[in-house]
């Protein structure tokens, strides 16, 4: 599953995906009514790939919650976004068992549970999503590794070239203001 075109609007209910970008604004398309319509520059936009949920040790990205409500839930949809606090609390502790108290109030809660829940009916959770997901960014890691490599000694030694003079620059011009000073005082 991809998140990275898809986008929460604030003030507008529901998920988007971005088509396309405008002088002024962007085309997007809601996920479940597949109606597309452009919105202007001003509107505060939230990239879902960028929202992780906080835990005691770290920040999961929101695609690993997801993932982990999938595996709990059969693909299927979760609770209900207006469920009472407290089961909110039982379902988030389930998904993410880590995740801090303190800092996910049950509003981000109700938040993760109506967004996996729209993406389900989307036909954005499915087991083949995740693989799927999972091994593009994979590919792209090993390919950016395999091209550092066979670059790696070619660069080495003009960043020691470029540092030598970098140094001697420096080192005159430490020594300049410090004569300037002598000759006022």
């Amino acid at each position: 599953m991809l998140l990275e075109k898809i986008i929460s609007i604030s003030g507008k209910p529901g998920l988007y995906k971005l088509v396309s970008q405008l002088r002024n604004g962007f085309i997007i398309e809601d996920v479940t009514t597949k109606k597309k319509v452009s919105i202007g520059n001003s509107s505060q936009v939230s990239l879902l790939d960028n929202i992780a949920m906080f835990t005691f040790d770290k920040e999961v990205p929101l695609f690993e919650v997801f993932e982990s409500i999938a595996k709990n839930h059969d693909y299927k949809e979760t609770i209900s976004h207006k469920s009472s606090d407290s089961e909110l609390k039982e379902f988030m502790g389930v998904s993410l068992p880590n995740y801090d108290t303190e800092r996910v109030y049950a509003s981000d809660i109700k938040k993760l549970a109506q967004w996996y829940n729209i993406l389900q009916k989307a036909g954005y959770i499915t087991p083949e999503s995740f693989v799927k997901a999972e091994s593009e960014t994979l590919e792209p890691a090993k390919e950016e590794a395999d091209i550092t490599e066979k670059a790696a000694p070619k660069k080495a030694p003009k960043t020691e070239k470029a540092a030598a003079p970098k140094v001697k620059a420096t080192s005159a011009a430490k020594s300049a203001p410090k004569s300037t000073h002598r000759k006022q005082g």
